[in-house]
């Protein structure tokens, strides 16, 4: 599926997602994690085990991301309770939601300069 996307701001975007995963800019990731300065592949944890360490890269970046876009995957499997404590205690929100729904939704974030980071489980 092709995203289609005008670019109004800064920063990589999610074009278009296939059964290889996130195309973003020339590059395809079966699971990404996304900056608003960067995109990059990642190896995810198993989902049940995620937690702040295996988010590290996106989440200590400068100025601090205002909430973490979770995808979970090809459906919405809510985080575990300890990955919501973690985050909460770092003054950060997580919105969790299946993967191609948080492609789209990152598009719409960004373009409203929201300052957010984003890690994609593969589809």
């Amino acid at each position: 599926m092709k995203l289609d996307r005008t670019r109004k701001g800064d920063g990589p975007i999610v074009s278009g997602l296939s059964a290889s995963g996130f195309r973003v800019d020339d590059g395809i990731y079966p699971a990404l994690l996304l900056t608003p300065k960067r995109a990059d592949g990642w190896s995810p944890p198993a989902f049940e085990t995620l937690d702040v360490a295996a988010l590290t890269d996106i989440l200590d970046i400068e100025p601090g991301p205002e909430f973490l876009l979770l995808g979970t995957g090809a459906s919405l499997r809510q985080p575990a309770r300890a990955l919501v404590r973690a985050l909460d205690a770092r003054g950060l929100g997580i919105e969790a939601m299946d993967s191609r729904a948080a492609a789209r939704a990152w598009g719409v974030l960004r373009d409203e300069g929201r300052w957010i980071v984003g890690a994609f489980y593969p589809l």
